[in-house]
């Protein structure tokens, strides 16, 4: 068996990586700095070191100490329409973030990385289907910076023998694999619509006159538990050798509509309700989907939920965490 270091373990999507990695006889070890992520979503026996990845001495000793041979690296600020207030936070975590990564690696003598990249990077593309080769136009602190990280990567790669990285793109994660991890972001569709059902308001709908079928915004809504398989996908394409693009898009081809994740909410919560209808977001376009069929061909991609399944995992997952999570 092998070790991996997953950044950001401890998180919504870290967590469900340390799961699958577990699951294919692989050895996790978690850093996380528990800005967002929580100890309980850190399985019992996989090994657990509270710091931040911009500590390059911490995380070079913890590579070393576990003998690791790979990094997942999830750990990030994620948050994009916040990051246009926190701009510097949001490059200290996600450029210097990973800038110390590579460090530590290279000190380490560890030589492959999946990164946990974003579909911000495209912006609000010409097309609304993007692909790996569409252009790269990001429209945030937080997509520039994703950027820029595998700028660092891409640039690393070339610099150093040996040295192998790969790029994850996604847009929109939710559900849940296990009970024992659920989406806690106050910024996501799935828990802020859970939480408002939970309170007793109603879900709101920023917009619904947007050129789609029911007028209102379509994305790519992927599962976290097929997002995991890709990440460990990827981990053992890199250990093997096998030869893999720079950058993959984790995407679902065509795509849901808000009001489509609202019906599944309804159906499968059982709680009957007529969403509010807000003011249109500015510059939120009104269709964007990625295209996953590289990584389909490369990377185990598949999505494997329906919408009402990925609704159920998540209502699950949350209500096994109690009222207070």
């Amino acid at each position: 068996m092998s070790g991996w270091l997953v950044t950001g373990g401890a998180g919504y999507i870290g967590a469900h990586v340390v799961r699958a990695l577990r699951d294919q006889g692989l050895e996790p070890v978690v850093i996380d700095d528990l800005s967002t992520g929580r100890t309980q979503f850190v399985p019992a026996g996989v090994p657990f070191v509270q710091g931040t990845i911009l500590d390059t001495d911490l995380v070079a000793a913890t590579l070393s100490e576990h003998g690791c041979d790979g990094v997942i690296h999830v750990a990030g600020y994620k948050y994009a329409g916040v990051s246009v207030q926190r701009p510097l936070h949001t490059y200290e975590q996600n450029v210097t973030g990973t800038a110390s990564v590579l460090a530590a690696m290279e000190r380490a003598g560890v030589s492959k990385l999946v990164f946990s990249s974003s579909a911000a990077v495209y912006g609000t593309p010409a097309t609304d289907i993007v692909t790996e080769d569409s252009p790269n136009h990001p429209e945030s602190p937080y997509g520039e910076s994703k950027l820029v990280a595998e700028w660092l990567i891409r640039d690393l790669v070339r610099a150093r023998d040996g040295f192998r990285g790969v790029c994850l793109r996604y847009f929109n994660v939710v559900g849940s694999a296990t009970d024992e991890v659920f989406d806690a972001s106050p910024h996501n569709l799935f828990p802020l619509v859970i939480e408002a059902l939970l309170d007793g308001r109603t879900p709101r709908i920023n917009g619904d006159d947007y050129p789609t079928a029911d007028g209102t915004c379509v994305r790519d809504y992927v599962h976290v538990g097929d997002l995991a398989t890709s990440h460990v996908a990827a981990a053992l394409a890199l250990a093997s050798g096998r030869e893999l693009r720079p950058a993959y898009n984790l995407g679902s081809g065509d795509g849901l509509s808000v009001r489509q994740i609202m019906d599944a909410m309804a159906r499968v919560t059982g709680i009957a309700f007529t969403p509010e209808i807000a003011p249109r977001r500015p510059g939120d376009p009104a269709r964007i989907v990625a295209d996953g069929s590289a990584a389909a061909a490369d990377l185990d991609w598949r999505m494997r939920y329906s919408v009402d399944e990925m609704v159920s995992s998540a209502w699950s997952a949350r209500k096994a965490s109690g009222p207070s999570a």
